[in-house]
């Protein structure tokens, strides 16, 4: 009976929903779900999307400029004659910017490294956010199994309820002692009712990061409540953190985008000539070849002081900055991993003796307290004892449990990527 109620316990987030409409998620339909549906992260992919457009406009060639020079239009009449048109010329021109020294490419190479640290810095806060919707999955979970246990041990104390008032039928207990029994009870129907409202609270939770509109009572989980007895070693999960932590990504990025911005300095700093190209009508030339002319101009600065030194000297100093900040960086990883791997294993050294020992022994201690109570052999004092110290061990369990897989998606989260399911 007693071990019955351990397994209902971890099994019941596998149950069989209770309503036709019930929404029944798994863990990657969730995750999927909340992928596609949480307002905060599709916000945030709109910033990756302006970054590729700013990639257009960096990469955009400086527009020609059309000229139209009109002069020589006469203002006074010449003998008596006001001809205003007969001394005009005309002259339309052209001209454009020829950017040097790869300005254009190394802009559009600037916006790209700026995209790709969008990109990571979105993909950051989503490994954030998904820890996030772990939590609220697995507290669900928990919640669930820690209701399902209460529920069991109500029932199983209206059991011992049963037998008590026959027991005091057949005037074998006193009245004292079924009463005390009678006064149990109200904490096992506490602890249902605080097991409801926690089970409530967190499906809420988990719909908010969901902005799912579906009612509480519609809305439901399932996945394994249980723990992987194996461990990789840290070294392990270390490398993958080193290859995967998008964090990292994106302060090894910050790195490459100031130097390429260092070098569209260094760009900026020299000089473009601007060509420039004519044509001229002038009618009042007195040389008849020369009425219709066409020039040509190259207008270069003249490079006396150097304008971009305050800019090179950034630039040169922000890529000291971005590998300080990625070195720094780097040891947050390794840390984060560090923590949650310990953490886990330390979940894992409490749960192996429950699931190995000590969960068995609580069951037979409980059982045979039981049984001698039912019998004469045993005090009201006992079984009660007996029944507090099974009641402790099994919701201990379940809630070790929750803390094992929580841990487990902190490592999820410190890695980069699930490397525990």
């Amino acid at each position: 009976m007693a071990l019955f109620i351990v397994a209902a316990a971890l099994a019941a987030c596998v149950g069989v929903p209770s309503a036709a409409a019930q929404q029944v998620y798994t863990w990657q339909q969730l995750r999927d779900k909340f992928e596609a549906s949480n307002p905060t992260l599709l916000a945030d992919q709109l910033n990756v999307d302006e970054s590729k457009a700013n990639e257009i406009t960096a990469y955009l060639r400086p527009n020609p400029q059309f000229s139209f020079t009109v002069d020589g239009t006469q203002i006074a009449r010449d003998q008596g004659v006001w001809k205003p048109f007969a001394g005009t010329f005309e002259s339309p021109g052209i001209s454009y910017l020829v950017e040097r020294r790869r300005k254009r490419p190394l802009r559009l190479e600037s916006a790209k490294n700026a995209t790709l640290i969008a990109e990571s810095t979105h993909a950051d806060m989503e490994r954030t956010m998904l820890f996030n919707l772990r939590s609220a999955f697995v507290s669900t979970l928990q919640a669930k199994a820690v209701l399902q246990l209460a529920k069991d041990n109500l029932a199983y104390w209206d059991h011992v309820l049963q037998i008590s008032r026959d027991r005091f039928q057949a005037g074998d207990i006193a009245q004292i002692d079924l009463d005390r029994l009678e006064l149990q009870r109200v904490q096992y129907q506490s602890d249902v009712q605080t097991a409801e409202v926690n089970l409530r609270t967190a499906k809420i939770q988990l719909r908010t990061l969901l902005n799912d509109r579906t009612p509480v009572d519609q809305f439901d989980v399932t996945g394994t409540y249980d723990f992987n007895e194996q461990l990789a070693p840290r070294e392990e999960f270390r490398n993958i953190a080193m290859d995967t932590r998008p964090d990292l990504k994106a302060a090894v990025e910050a790195v490459q985008k100031a130097q390429s911005d260092h070098k569209l300095a260094v760009a900026n700093g020299s000089t473009d000539p601007t060509l420039s190209a004519w044509y001229t009508h002038n009618s009042s030339n007195n040389n008849p070849f020369g009425i219709n002319t066409l020039g040509f101009s190259v207008g270069i600065p003249v490079r006396i002081f150097d304008r971009n030194q305050g800019e090179k000297l950034r630039t040169q100093l922000d890529i000291t900055r971005n590998e300080k900040l990625r070195d720094a960086t780097e040891a947050a990883v390794l840390s984060d991993v560090d923590s949650s791997y310990a953490a886990v294993s330390s979940n894992l050294q409490l749960l192996l003796p429950y699931k190995q020992k000590y969960l068995q022994l609580a069951t037979r201690v409980h059982d045979t307290i039981f049984f001698s109570y039912q019998h004469g052999g045993a005090s009201l004092l006992d079984l009660l004892s007996a029944e507090s110290d099974y009641r402790s061990v099994q919701l201990s369990y379940v809630n070790l449990v929750g803390a094992y897989l929580t841990a487990a998606a902190q490592l999820n989260m410190a890695v980069g990527r699930e490397v525990i399911p």
